[in-house]
């Protein structure tokens, strides 16, 4: 009688025990949009990064272009003479 009780108090452990997985399970499954709108998140912030990365160096490159262009004209206004 005793072996037979504590089996099935076992069992109702073991039962507990998978309703408790299960909803870890179901919590997990629950969780994958959010990972995924956290991936998403993050690559979408990784790309704007980016973005503007290229845009401060497209910036810069046409300061420097500009900044060439001009020292180029002063070298050949100093050259030619006025007349």
């Amino acid at each position: 009688m005793q072996l037979r009780q504590a089996a099935t108090e076992g069992s109702e452990d073991l039962f507990r025990f998978s309703q408790r997985g299960k909803q870890y399970f179901g919590n997990g499954t629950d969780a994958t949009p959010h990972r995924q709108t956290m991936t998403d998140q993050a690559i979408a912030g990784q790309l704007k990064a980016l973005a503007e990365d290229y845009q401060r160096r497209a910036e810069k490159a046409s300061r420097v272009d500009a900044a060439k262009a001009l020292y180029r004209l002063a070298v050949n206004a100093e050259r030619e003479p006025l007349v």
